[in-house]
């Protein structure tokens, strides 16, 4: 089976700030490079992978352009431009004219960590999304249950545009199911223009207790409200790692859609990836080297 990782992440902490590692994070401020997403790659036969942005700077995002344009896994990049900046067009269009310009699928900024519930309903950020539209990019909803109903708005404003709802957007597993979640991602499912990512769960439950079991009524969920055409896999590394490997993950994932057909698999394993993002595959043969 062809495999997309359609989330995963790449960062070198001595090169820039990333305010969000926090103490309970300490361990992940490493580098985590190509190279050591490669043995998890070619382990798991995986022939394409999306990059996300991580630190909001646009440095970064030129960076991953830069090595996407030398490595064909690298199919797409969600990068970063400040939204709320009268130039956010003006920025989108040097990366595109950039190297590695062509992988640039989407953007991403996270919503979540800003105070303001609404932030993704400001004027300025709403300007921006007219222009990654006139852009044919992407937009990746870094949210929780919170910026749910800002979102299912921002949406709606935008039918021309792509969504993508990143980790499902983080249902607090650890604490129980929640109903506000539930009923908010349904409403944000109901636009046809948005994609919902099955990543990141296994960090939203209690590191050292998730199970498949623990997942499967959220993954249902997702199912139920996105179907097979609008969800696919991700895997979140290295966040992953604080509570489990790139195998781990992979492996949940497929147990907990073991009752899907073999078509809907390859949807969400690679086919709605390869659609939705727009994205070149590199050849058989050039996976096999």
């Amino acid at each position: 089976m062809i495999l997309i990782d359609a989330h995963h992440h790449l960062w070198d902490p001595s090169v820039g700030e990333y305010p969000w590692m926090t103490a309970d994070l300490e361990v992940l401020r490493r580098v985590y490079s190509l190279a050591d997403l490669t043995p998890h790659i070619v382990g798991n036969r995986v022939r394409a992978t999306v990059v996300v942005q991580v630190r909001a700077d646009v440095a970064e995002t030129v960076d991953l352009l830069a090595l996407s344009a030398a490595t064909p896994l690298l199919a797409g990049v969600v990068g970063w431009v400040d939204l709320t900046s009268a130039d956010a067009g003006a920025d989108i269009a040097r990366l595109r004219a950039g190297a590695g310009g062509d992988r640039l699928v989407g953007l991403r900024h996270a919503a979540a960590d800003e105070p303001d519930p609404q932030w993704l309903l400001r004027e300025d950020v709403d300007a921006a999304m007219a222009a990654i539209t006139e852009h044919d990019l992407t937009f990746d909803l870094e949210i929780t249950p919170r910026e749910l109903a800002a979102a299912s708005k921002l949406v709606r404003r935008h039918p021309d545009l792509r969504f993508f709802v990143d980790h499902g957007a983080k249902p607090p597993i650890a604490q129980g199911f929640c109903h506000e979640w539930a009923t908010g991602i349904a409403e944000l499912a109901e636009a046809p223009n948005v994609w919902c990512k099955l990543s990141g769960l296994v960090t939203q439950d209690v590191w050292t207790q998730w199970s498949v079991q623990r997942l499967q009524p959220y993954v249902d969920h997702l199912l139920t409200v996105f179907g097979t055409s609008r969800l696919m896999f991700g895997s979140d590394w290295p966040v992953c790692e604080l509570a489990a490997s790139y195998e781990d993950v992979l492996d949940a994932a497929r147990r907990c859609l073991h009752h899907l057909t073999p078509a809907e698999h390859d949807d969400i394993f690679c086919g709605n990836a390869q659609h939705a993002y727009s994205l070149s595959l590199t050849t058989a043969e050039e996976f096999d080297r």
